[in-house]
């Protein structure tokens, strides 16, 4: 596997608990839920950056790399190994979990031909790439009640639709980028959004070691997906896991 392409999980070893803003009472559910939400996306991101190797192999025609098998993988590392209780969800996070869940599935189903392509090396079906198709799929079927989006600094964005919204940007500069902010601290606010009451929560994402073969040294050199190399080093911030519960 191309190692610079497991960055489909900047690094997610820092809890999601850490947050910062003025939490009410009645926002702890909505905290759970989008840490549900983010931990969910990591899983699958991780998921397809362990098959890189097999997605790229050109030797090979049907992986059998399905919708589902994705999915059961994902579920294996959400849960860790243990069944996902229903009394866990409310009704809506049911609702919103198995969105995310289908959208994944339908993703990585009508991607297959390209998957199954044989004598193709690199199909450009990356950790990102997955992350940024999940989330557009989990809008269209909920976008009435949450939306979800991987963004980052401007000045690392490689695809337009992932540039961050005034809030995101704001949060990003003046809390995440602050050399005083600390390493893995969420931040969560209540705020309008399209003229919406809304939750929302920005969860840090920082380069692993393993991301910078493609984000790392030397700047500008381009990487196996055709984009010039950010020159990131380990442990900067290299995104953010945006969610939005409208209420």
């Amino acid at each position: 596997m191309h190692r610079g392409l497991r960055c489909g999980a900047l690094l997610a070893g820092f809890a999601l608990c850490f947050l910062a803003g003025f939490v009410a009472a009645d926002d702890n559910g909505d905290v759970a839920t989008g840490e549900r939400l983010a931990a969910f996306l990591r899983a699958g991101r991780t998921v397809i950056s362990s098959h890189q190797s097999l997605i790229n192999d050109a030797s090979i025609g049907k992986k059998n790399l399905t919708g589902q098998r994705v999915a059961d993988e994902a579920l294996e590392i959400f849960s860790k190994g243990k069944p996902v209780p229903d009394d866990q969800f409310s009704q809506q996070d049911k609702q919103l979990f198995d969105a995310q869940l289908a959208a994944l599935r339908e993703v990585v189903d009508e991607n297959q031909k390209m998957i199954d392509a044989k004598g193709v090396g690199f199909k450009g079906f990356i950790p990102a790439t997955f992350a940024r198709l999940v989330n557009e799929r989990f809008e269209e079927k909920v976008g009435d009640h949450a939306k979800m989006k991987v963004t980052a600094p401007t000045d690392l964005v490689r695809n337009r639709k992932a540039l961050p919204d005034k809030w995101e940007q704001q949060v990003i500069e003046g809390k995440f980028l602050s050399a005083d902010w600390p390493k893995g601290q969420s931040f969560v606010e209540e705020v309008e959004t399209d003229g919406r009451k809304s939750f929302r929560m920005l969860i840090p994402e920082y380069y692993s070691a393993s991301c910078l073969t493609c984000h790392g040294q030397p700047k500008g050199e381009i990487d196996i997906s055709g984009y010039p190399k950010e020159g990131g080093s380990e442990g900067e911030l290299g995104g953010a896991i945006s969610i939005t519960l409208f209420k």
